[in-house]
């Protein structure tokens, strides 16, 4: 038996536990927060191709309302970049969870917004202008949405398994985009006089409940452990802004680049269904539907992909994407113009579904990937978002290359072939990524600080003083 004055071992100090990383959890939150942001974005394009030319831009020549409504269907992507700055900075600085939140908040309550709305006929022009006043809302949160929630599924997921995990911030866009149909087809069986009145409403009016479900999964949700890490090491960058374009920003073009190619996705679904009803003559419950079914089915080919490419690499999955949907875009259009649907639901099968798929699922992991952690947020916001303008505009400026007759398609398909190009050219330019460690990631970054702080030391060394010889 010891004696009372036995000296006993000091206590020592639990270690703290490394921060958890939960990958399933965090796959979850971005895929409930993008199936909010593209809802919300799909609902927008679907009513600016059938309803708004009519409510919001009334004109002798229905081709100057259509090009009116896609005009506001892309001012949102102007807004974006702006969104992803601001919001990918405080992201960088305050945390990706916070961010996150807010970026939900936003846009759930514009669409909420834009559903309450008054028409040109009950206000006149201020509806347009409250109308781009919810879009812009719009585009400013889902600038930092997509963004967000790549790098907050990337920082959570396992070494290998990158992609797989990341590629969920994409199933929620088919999602959303299988919502947005489901909640306009029978919208669209109503009566004229009932869908123009306040059927078109609904759809917006449901995006609360996505808004609902999406906000309570993310407040359940940690911290990225990258994130906490760099907080705990004093390693959060003071401007990512200006940190990111001091060491990155040709990673930042490049990224700009290769986001050029969702010019086709908006292509497809928007301007695809306004020339498929309105000029090739299929019924809008038809085309929507295709658009569903094809778009649907790639909520199994994303992440399929993206498993791929943690095998074999991003690059080379990418690169087939943007050539095959370069070629199938005229199929897509030919089988328009044949007017028979199962062909059009053929070809929509394999430019959606099969090779968009191969860039939709793998671009989350792969630009998120291109910046070191520190500025990783602001990085990827930034450089998606300018590429994505053009995309935003790609529907109102197909609608102004389309020529009169059976092919006057030709041009818009030589449109989208041009954005993949761009596409491929910057995918071919960018860093491998698939194999690099994720402490390793963003190589001229963590080089040029590693400069700059070796720099700094030699400053601090102080001079010796210099010896006189007697």
């Amino acid at each position: 038996m010891q004696s009372a004055s036995t000296t006993q071992p000091a206590t020592q100090p639990a270690p703290q536990s490394a921060p958890r990383k939960t990958p399933a959890k965090a796959a979850l939150a971005s895929f409930l927060g993008s199936t909010l942001e593209y809802y919300d974005f799909f609902i927008y394009g679907t009513a600016a191709a059938l309803v708004f030319p009519h409510l919001f831009f009334p004109s002798a020549d229905p081709a100057i309302g259509l090009i009116g409504a896609f005009a506001t269907f892309g001012v949102a992507y102007v807004a974006r970049p702006v969104g992803g700055l601001v919001l990918g900075h405080f992201g960088d600085k305050l945390g990706r969870k916070k961010i996150l939140l807010l970026t939900l908040g936003i846009m759930g309550l514009a669409s909420l917004g834009i559903g309450f709305l008054p028409t040109y006929e009950q206000l006149g022009v201020w509806a347009p202008i409250l109308l781009v006043a919810g879009r812009l809302a719009q585009g400013f949160s889902a600038g930092a949405e997509s963004a967000g929630a790549s790098t907050l599924t990337l920082e959570h997921s396992p070494e290998g398994k990158r992609g797989f995990f990341t590629s969920f911030v994409m199933t929620g866009y088919a999602s959303g985009m299988v919502l947005a149909t489901l909640a306009f087809i029978p919208v669209t069986a109503l009566p004229r006089e009932a869908m123009m009145g306040w059927g078109w409403r609904i759809p917006f009016w449901l995006s609360i409940v996505v808004l609902a479900i999406a906000y309570w999964v993310r407040t359940h949700l940690d911290e990225t452990p990258v994130f906490e890490e760099a907080q705990e090491h004093k390693q959060v960058a003071p401007m990512p802004i200006k940190e990111v374009l001091r060491f990155q920003a040709p990673d930042v073009l490049r990224v700009a680049g290769m986001s050029i190619m969702s010019a086709m996705q908006t292509i497809f679904t928007v301007f695809g269904l306004a020339y498929a009803t309105s000029t090739a003559g299929f019924d809008r419950a038809s085309i929507l539907t295709v658009n569903a079914v094809a778009i649907g089915l790639s909520m199994f080919a994303m992440p399929l992909a993206a498993k791929l490419s943690d095998r074999i690499g991003r690059r080379p999955l990418l690169l087939t994407a943007a050539f095959g949907c370069s070629a199938t875009i005229f199929l897509y259009f030919l089988a328009l113009s044949s007017g028979n649907i199962v062909l059009v639901f053929l070809a929509a099968f394999l430019n959606m579904t099969v090779l968009y798929s191969g860039f939709n699922g793998i671009w989350p992991a792969f630009f998120a990937e291109q910046f070191g952690a520190p500025v990783r947020y602001t990085g990827m916001a930034m450089g998606n978002q300018l590429g994505l303008v053009l995309a935003g505009f790609a529907p109102m400026i197909a609608g102004m290359l389309l020529a009169p007759g059976v092919t006057g398609w030709v041009p818009v398909a030589v449109f989208g072939t041009v954005c993949m190009l761009i596409a491929a050219g910057s995918a071919f330019y960018s860093r491998e990524t698939f194999r690099t460690p994720i402490q390793e990631l963003g190589a001229p970054y963590l080089e040029g600080t590693a400069r700059r702080r070796e720099a700094l030391d030699e400053q601090r060394v102080p001079q010796q003083p210099a010896v006189r010889l007697p």
